[in-house]
Formats: C-alpha cells, structure tokens, sequence
C-alpha cells in the first residue's frame, strides 16, 4: 500500500492559457492534501500526497483541458497569438463564470469523482447543511463533478465554507480507498424484467442501509464497500 506518492507535473501545456503561478494557486486551494515544490522555468512542478489526492489532481486537470478545448472550438481564432487568461476567467463551465474562490473562505471549489460524489450527497451532505450555513451546488461532466461551496448568509460564519471543503475533501480520500461500484446491465430486457430487478433492489436494500442504488434506463449502478456490493448483486441476481 502507497501512503504517499511524489509525481512530477509538465504544467507548460497551460502556460499558453493560464498564468501558471495563478493555477498553482487554485490546485493547492482545491486539493489541500498535496504538497507543491517550485515551479520550475520550464513548468515543471513536484507534487507529493496521497495516491487518491493524486488521482483527483489528475482529474481536475483533465477537465480543465477539456474545457479549454471545449471553448476553443467555439471561439474563431482571429489572431495568431492567443493572451494569457487569468483563472477567474477561465471557470470550468459557461455556467460557473461568476464562481470565484476568495481567500476569505467565502466561496470554494472541489473536484471530485461522479460515483463518490454521488454516495456523499446521498449519505453525507445533509449533515454539512444541518451544522453549517452553506449552499451546495454542483455540475457533473461524466466521471468528474465539481462542487460549489458558498455561504448561505453573506459574511456570516467566516470560515465555514473552508470547514465544509475540508471535511468533504477528507472524507472523499476515505471513500476512496473503500467504495466499489457494481454494474447491473438492463439493455436486451423487457421493461417487466427492468421493474423487476429494480425492485428487487429496493427489496434486498433494507438489508444493506450503507449502499447507494442509482436506477438509470439502461443499467443500474451500486455503490458501496466492497463486501457488501457483492454480497448485493449475488442476493439480487438470485
């Protein structure tokens, strides 16, 4: 088992984008886990923490490219030479321009993947809105949901917002390491068959209050710890 791992970022394929020292910035701001070395001249940067925080570096960054090449389609490229945008105008989604992460803790950002996301919202967030005045919000593309942090009352409980970030970002490194996900394929059934499986999960649930049932058209999605996902899908499947 890796308690830690260091890895070495090429962060120059940004540099054409993004001032790198402001993205710097956001990664240690979103992702308090990881340790950051220099930034060297030729944007190369070490990073060292947790292999889950690793992994959400990874993803964070893959949908930040994704998004510049997003928007970079629809934009005409009218000169040859493209400025360097600061991060406050380069957000992740058209919908989230105005969503700024400020030192004073008012406002947050955390990148997350989608399934563990989902199992918090479920298990987990309504516990953060009971102890702290905040506002959750979210967008989900695919694998990787970004989660918006604010205060509920302007001013009030400075401070509370950074609490949540870190309470959410901690316990997704845990649920991490313990959560699987198991798939049950409804494609090729009738629309009986697919009710009947639901069902059956809804039945065999009472059983197991920890795992998360997402029904969709074509499938359905199970998560939870490892050993009870697959003492569920073999009492389902029966």
């Amino acid at each position: 088992v890796f308690s830690s791992v260091t890895s070495v970022l090429n962060m120059s394929v940004f540099k054409d984008q993004f001032v790198l020292e402001d993205l710097i910035q956001e990664l240690k701001k979103n992702i308090t886990a990881l340790s950051f070395g220099h930034l060297q001249s030729n944007g190369f940067i070490s990073v060292q923490g947790p292999f889950p925080a690793i992994k959400l570096l990874k993803d964070f960054l893959l949908l930040k490219a994704k998004s510049l090449s997003e928007k970079d389609k629809r934009v005409e490229n009218k000169t040859h030479q493209r400025p360097k945008r600061r991060l406050q105008q380069q957000r992740l989604s058209m919908e989230t321009n105005n969503f700024i992460p400020d030192p004073d803790g008012e406002k947050q950002v955390v990148v997350l993947d989608t399934d563990i996301y989902h199992y918090m919202k479920h298990f987990f967030f309504q516990k953060f809105l009971v102890n702290y005045d905040v506002v959750i919000s979210d967008i989900t593309d695919g694998e990787i949901t970004t989660v918006y942090l604010e205060n509920a009352r302007s001013r009030s409980g400075a401070g509370q917002v950074l609490r949540v970030k870190e309470e959410i970002e901690n316990k997704s490194i845990k649920l991490h390491n313990s959560l699987r996900k198991e798939r049950i394929y409804l494609e090729g059934h009738t629309g009986d068959e697919k009710q009947k499986y639901k069902q059956a999960c809804e039945t065999v649930k009472s059983h197991y209050p920890y795992v998360l049932i997402i029904p969709y058209d074509t499938h359905i999605d199970i998560i939870g710890n490892s050993s009870e996902i697959f003492e569920f899908t073999d009492e389902v499947s029966r």
